[in-house]
């Protein structure tokens, strides 16, 4: 009895020790979710190796959204489907992912990748999702093109909703305007063609303040050039110069430190901008003379909003009509795949307003307009 006793005494605590160590090396190793939930799982798994081999056959797809983006989602535990879009994105936004579904134990497992390549095409992890979180947030250093993936653990069973948009990195640098007061956009053209606008001009009364739009440091004021009245603010240490020009009057000093909303100066008109109505021109630059579109930088986030997050979807649909076009994303405005004929199959994966993200009958996603399919019981 005393040896049983001490046998099961020695396997706690070998178990306690073995959970110690885990616990230990994943403070050091900072393991992803998805590789701590496929602890769970044994090589041979027949399941988790098709659900492993449909998040690699994901990066294949060619599907296109652009943003804001809501997709409206029901997962059936017979499914082990993952959600992919290519999405084009600019330097200075901060791209967002929240997930929000009707079971909250459910979870998601997300990573955004930047494709690179042109004969050969490889994927870029930039981030993957955090244990027990559903958001992901990332600031863009490159326009480029991105595949987001979206993975439901395996058998999941619940409505969801997938919002994904991109908000600014930087605030917006005349206080109570946003970015509808901008009205001269980059690359405008200048003196008959002859230069292109360098960043956006955004239209306010005279006098209205002109803030910082980053924590940083006023490298340097004047009233000189093209520019007139003029306040140049770094972003920190070694980041972008963030230029504030045809200021009526600079309210800051050179050398100063300052806080995202201080005040720099005030709206006006001066420099070559003395015959066009009070404004602030804003740019920045990233290195000698490198100018880059501001826009991205500070415009306005539009996150995707609905009146019911968690809607009913059919499982499986039909083609109602004579034909119908599948393409690459939720709007005619994109490429057209191929066509569907007349009581053709699909599996139904969301819903994105009157457009059916789809899967057709040779495993092809796709999307297709509502109204030409037909739900089966």
């Amino acid at each position: 009895m005393n040896k049983q006793i001490f046998i099961i005494l020695g396997v706690c605590l070998v178990i306690v020790s073995c959970k110690q160590l885990t616990k230990a090396t994943d403070f050091i190793t900072q393991p992803t979710e998805k590789e701590i939930y496929a602890r769970d799982f044994e090589d041979t798994d027949v399941v988790f190796n098709t659900w492993t081999k449909n998040f690699e056959v994901s990066k294949n797809d060619s599907l296109k959204i652009n943003l804001p983006y809501l997709e409206q989602v029901q997962l059936h535990s017979t499914n082990l489907q993952s959600y992919s879009y290519n999405i084009n994105l600019s330097e200075g936004e901060l791209f967002n992912l929240q997930i929000e579904s009707d079971v909250d134990s459910i979870q998601f497992f997300s990573e955004l990748f930047k494709i690179e390549g042109d004969s050969i095409t490889s994927f870029k992890s930039l981030i993957k999702s955090k244990p027990n979180e559903t958001n992901m947030s990332v600031p863009i250093k490159e326009s480029a093109t991105y595949k987001l993936i979206i993975q439901p653990e395996i058998y999941a069973s619940t409505k969801a909703s997938l919002k994904i948009f991109t908000s600014p990195t930087y605030y917006f640098p005349v206080a109570g305007k946003t970015s509808k007061a901008i009205q001269s956009f980059w690359g405008a053209s200048r003196d008959g063609g002859k230069r292109s606008h360098k960043g956006v001009d955004i239209f306010a009364e005279r006098g209205t303040p002109v803030i910082a739009a980053v924590d940083g440091y006023v490298s340097s004021t004047g009233n000189k050039g093209l520019g007139g009245k003029q306040v140049w603010l770094r972003d920190g240490l070694f980041g972008a110069s963030l230029y504030y020009a045809h200021l009526d009057s600079i309210a800051t000093q050179s050398g100063k430190k300052v806080k995202i909303g201080d005040t720099l100066g005030f709206v006006g008109n001066t420099g070559n901008a003395k015959y066009t109505p009070p404004h602030l021109h804003f740019g920045i630059y990233k290195g000698y003379n490198s100018a880059v579109n501001p826009l991205p930088f500070i415009k306005n986030a539009e996150i995707p909003e609905t009146d019911n997050l968690f809607v009913a979807i059919t499982p499986k649909a039909i083609i109602k009509n004579s034909v119908a076009n599948i393409r690459i994303g939720p709007s005619s405005k994109f490429d057209k795949i191929t066509q569907l004929k007349r009581n053709d199959t699909i599996t139904v994966l969301g819903k994105q307003d009157d457009w059916l993200h789809i899967k057709t009958g040779d495993g092809q996603k796709a999307f297709v307009f509502k109204t030409l399919t037909q739900s089966l019981p």
